[in-house]
């Protein structure tokens, strides 16, 4: 890890893509642990720009605009909304949140590029690039599906395979389909500019698996040695696309062409910073160009590449900009056993969390960072969330400051007693208390937030033992004196906890810093064992933390299902179309309304029910499997559709005069046809 002191620090979050809203995964991956990272960095007193902002170029945007019958840019300005609101919500405080939309991105986008191109570090290639001829155009990396040929994944991308991970190129795909029309592409000549990565190569081996061994996170350092040290080494990779929504490649000739997502996405870091700027009356420039900068990106690991290869490349060439110092990616959240997606509707979508738990934004921060994927994909479940809300939160952290601001006010009437003569026990908790914000601080440097997280409520515990060893209600009947001591020692305790976990629970630690009246608290304050000084009077004191019941979850968990089992249905294929018959087929069936006299199981049958029916010609016996699906008695007096003159079939040893007609839906479920409205029995359908 870099020794050294920096002035200031940018530090990122990847572009969310503004196609949808944000889930937990998103959070677990990168916008929660840069939030903790930020926020202490703040607390330490340190310059620090935050910068973050939707994504609303790329094909993700495009097909979700085809699918929801709107244009780009009313996708994007929806989401873009939506996630803004969510972040600030909750509690993500980033300094500046943009979109890659403003003017201002596409002018230093563009910029970027003229500055390579002018310097001739593009290649001008015309290659052969899929094409579908029924929607007449070029199709870009993610308008192109098929098996990957790594791992056999059939869904895989034209750039990515996201079950494996590998960076793919469309070509490579077996059985390519066109995502707009589902027919086969067909490769056709287009001009483009890639960038030759193998000219980086060695510095970027340098760079980061020498420079940056010891400091970078094992995952990002493994998947950028697979790139840097395959046996065919970096490839050529365009900047630029066949599409109409985007950003227009600055050159005369590139009709028709944007700038590759990939490129001009990272340079929404910039020109944020830029805008953040201009807003404040500063100098964006120390932030990005002066040497006593650090930079550092959060991502998910599916995003390692592009700003460990593509972004440190294209800011190497162009010059002048510092190059980050990490890239602590994190690994996939799964939810309940399975993989978050979207597609699937198999996620926790924050803000319909934010709606269903009010105040409980802390309780989400906490238990996906006490389960951060940092080394290795997790999974979130909901008896884990309850579990640890009830068991740590509630029963540890809102435990201990509970006891020890009640017990002060039913004592001293909440305020702060005055600190009496030290015994051992109190001596030793007190140097123990001096050493935690240096333990914490280590780790946060480091990028361990569950590690930090877990020495935070290592501190909460600790202030439960004092209490639980000292038994302040017990001391308070023979020795005020020393009850006294003994809170006023547990109260800076709570507000030491307060402070330091600050990063991680920011609702809560308001709460605290507001109920011992502490004014701009930082870092350097923790470790005090005065923080607190006597006779302050202490705020009213409400829970911390609630119990979640068990219904609570039991709902989400149904909420989760529910949603599977209605996008199964969805995507369930519908039975194909039977041959074509001709108008005199039709006309033989004689369909009409019937209305249901009598119903009755079959015995031995579970499936057929004995119907009898007035068809207004008198009256029918139909047997109809449909005993699964609806109760005798429930059908008595209803309407139904029947095909009258289908000949008689015998079952079961009775004669079925007819059909009963329904529809059977995606899910197997079976739907009576009725009238609108009461029709006389025998009525015809044509």
């Amino acid at each position: 890890m870099s020794k050294k002191n920096f002035k200031r620090y940018t530090v990122t979050s990847a572009l969310p893509y503004a196609n949808g809203p944000l889930h937990i995964g998103h959070l677990a991956g990168c916008y929660v642990p840069a939030d903790i990272y930020v926020r202490y960095l703040r607390s330490q007193g340190r310059d620090v720009a935050f910068i973050c902002g939707s994504d609303e170029h790329g094909v993700a945007i495009t097909i979700k605009a085809q699918k929801e019958g709107k244009t780009p840019q009313q996708v994007v300005d929806h989401y873009h909304e939506m996630m803004k609101k969510s972040f600030q919500e909750f509690g993500i405080s980033f300094d500046h949140y943009s979109r890659t939309s403003a003017q201002i991105h596409h002018e230093t986008a563009q910029g970027f590029f003229k500055d390579l191109y002018e310097k001739g570090e593009f290649l001008e290639q015309t290659t052969e690039q899929y094409f579908d001829e029924e929607a007449v155009q070029f199709l870009a990396d993610r308008y192109i599906e098929g098996t990957c040929p790594k791992c056999g994944n059939e869904h895989a991308y034209g750039d990515q395979c996201e079950r494996c991970g590998t960076s793919l190129s469309p070509t490579e795909l077996i059985n390519p389909k066109s995502k707009l029309s589902g027919r086969t592409p067909v490769l056709k000549e287009t001009k483009h500019w890639f960038l030759d990565l193998a000219r980086y190569q060695e510095f970027l081996k340098q760079w980061i698996l020498v420079d940056h061994a010891d400091d970078w996170k094992n995952n990002v350092l493994g998947q950028c040695r697979s790139w840097l040290e395959a046996g065919d080494g970096l490839q050529a990779r365009s900047m630029t696309r066949d599409l109409d929504w985007g950003i227009k490649v600055p050159l005369q000739d590139a009709e028709g062409k944007v700038l590759y997502v990939w490129f001009d996405a990272p340079i929404g870091y910039i020109s944020s910073t830029k805008e953040w700027a201009a807003e404040k009356g500063i100098d964006w420039k120390p932030y990005w160009k002066d040497e006593d900068t650090k930079l550092v990106h959060f991502i998910g690991k599916d995003n390692i590449v592009f700003h460990c290869i593509i972004f440190p490349a294209i800011l190497k060439t162009h010059g002048g900009y510092v190059l980050p110092e990490n890239v602590p990616a994190n690994e996939f959240l799964n939810l309940e056993g399975d993989k978050i997606s979207t597609s699937r509707n198999w996620a926790v979508w924050l803000h319909e969390y934010l709606q269903e738990f009010p105040g409980k934004e802390d309780v989400l921060r906490y238990v996906l960072t006490a389960n951060a994927p940092e080394t290795k994909d997790n999974d979130f479940t909901w008896k884990d969330f309850q579990g640890r809300n009830n068991s740590e939160l509630v029963a540890i952290y809102g435990n201990f400051v509970n006891r020890a601001v009640v017990l002060t006010h039913k004592f001293f009437n909440g305020i702060v007693p005055d600190r009496g003569e030290l015994r051992g026990i109190d001596k030793e908790v007190l140097e123990e208390l001096a050493g935690f914000p240096e333990k914490i601080s280590a780790s946060i440097e480091r990028y361990r937030f569950r590690e930090a997280l877990g020495l935070v409520m290592d501190l909460a515990r600790m202030g439960n033992k004092y209490l639980a060893d000292t038994e302040p209600w017990k001391e308070i009947k023979t020795d005020e004196a020393r009850t006294k001591t003994i809170l006023n020692i547990a109260l800076n305790i709570a507000a030491n906890l307060a402070i330091v976990s600050e990063p991680f629970l920011p609702h809560t630690a308001k709460k605290l810093f507001d109920l011992f009246g502490m004014e701009n608290p930082n870092w350097a304050d923790s470790g005090n064992g005065e923080l607190i000084r006597a006779n302050r009077a202490l705020g009213p004191m409400g829970l911390l933390f609630e119990k979640i019941e068990d219904e609570t979850v039991e709902k989400q968990v149904q909420k989760l299902l529910d949603s599977k089992k209605m996008n199964e249905a969805a995507n369930t294929p519908v039975t194909p179309m039977k041959e074509i018959i001709t108008y005199d087929d039709f006309a033989k069936l004689d369909m009409r309304v019937v209305t249901v006299l009598e119903a009755e199981r079959m015995p031995k049958s579970k499936k057929l029910l004995k119907l009898k029916v007035d068809i207004g010609l008198g009256h029918r016996t139909v047997l109809s499997g449909v005993a699964e699906h609806f109760e005798p008695e429930f059908l008595v007096g209803k309407q139904v559709t029947m095909l009258i003159n289908l000949a008689p079939r015998k079952m079961m040893g009775i004669d079925s005069e007819g059909m009963i007609l329904m529809a059977e839906d995606k899910d197997g479920k079976l739907k009576l046809l009725v009238p609108h409205e009461g029709t006389a029995s025998g009525s015809t359908i044509s």
